[in-house]
């Protein structure tokens, strides 16, 4: 059913999310049926559009837009192909797959339209997490409209030892010749619940009430949830991030913040990125985990006054 906008209503778990918001289906240059979300918030001076990580949801950044929205700023987002309620791109729904990180370009051309058509306050801003900061450099490269950008834990390489990388890069290769490439990575989560227990035990966050919230938003809804990429996702990682590693830096203001316990992304290659950005702020976070915005009030709090800063 469509809304006051004339597009198709979307469902959004307010319950587990921190707050109501709007969402559509709105479908990608392709066709990819996608779920857009935006929050408005009272008389914002832009829209901050947040690209989340794998495995991520609109109802994971429902703080973080209540946060930005109380600073001036409204927030978008979308759920990428494969993930959240977006049209799942294999068929084991859990397992994370995309043909192409090509594909993730027109997901987020989609949300770009969608925020025009839509009138959501300009400028745009690029808040980007994880995998989302692997999409958001990219688009930055090929001249997408984002004024400023700030990255949090960016996936600009893939954390592995030296003979995993390359074993790695053997595999999935191998798995594309003999076409295997559907099956899931050795050694990570095939399940929700095995996906539960290696976040536990791999610390993301430091703050244990959010991340209960997360898990509860998941254990409510488990269609949020995804587990395993398969090991063409894992190729495409590789491939895209070694292809964006070799590229100069665009000449968007930038803001990047790092953990300094940092397990999931390659950190090297996000200081190799800072050193080779002119102009650019790289803040290491004391203490700082993966999810860096997944934390307590007062330290999300402080970390966001940063961003809300940065986007002026």
């Amino acid at each position: 059913m469509a809304d006051g906008t004339g597009r198709p209503a979307a469902p959004y778990f307010a319950d587990v999310a921190g707050g109501p918001a709007a969402a559509h289906w709105i479908a990608a240059p392709d066709g990819v049926r996608l779920r857009a979300v935006h929050w408005p918030g009272p008389s914002p001076r832009g829209t901050v559009l947040i690209l989340t990580g794998r495995t991520e949801y609109a109802e994971k950044y429902g703080r973080v837009a209540a946060d930005l929205a109380a600073r001036g700023l409204g927030c978008a987002t979308i759920d990428w192909r494969g993930q959240g309620l977006s049209e799942r791109a294999h068929d084991d729904a859990l397992r994370g797959h995309v043909a192409s990180f090509s594909e993730y370009q027109l997901d987020l051309d989609a949300l770009i339209a969608h925020a025009r058509a839509l009138s959501l306050p300009e400028p745009y801003h690029m808040l980007a997490h994880s995998m989302g900061g692997c999409i958001g450099l990219r688009a930055l490269m090929r001249g997408a409209p984002f004024a400023r950008a700030c990255f949090t834990a960016p996936m600009w390489g893939v954390l592995m030892r030296p003979t995993l990388r390359v074993a790695a890069w053997g595999l999935s290769s191998a798995s594309r010749l003999v076409g295997l490439s559907h099956l899931p990575s050795p050694g990570r989560s095939a399940t929700l619940e095995d996906a539960a227990e290696a976040a536990e035990a791999n610390m993301l966050t430091r703050d244990a009430e959010s991340f209960a919230w997360v898990r509860r938003q998941v254990e409510a809804h488990p269609e949020l949830g995804l587990a395993a990429p398969s090991l063409h996702w894992v190729h495409e990682a590789l491939r895209e991030t070694r292809a964006l590693a070799r590229l100069p830096s665009p000449d968007t203001p930038c803001l990047t913040l790092l953990g300094d316990e940092e397990w999931v992304v390659d950190s090297a290659r996000v200081h190799d990125r800072m050193r080779r950005w002119p102009g650019a702020d790289f803040e290491i976070v004391e203490g700082g985990r993966h999810e860096l915005l997944i934390e307590d009030a007062a330290t999300r709090g402080a970390r966001l006054d940063r961003i809300a800063a940065h986007f002026g």
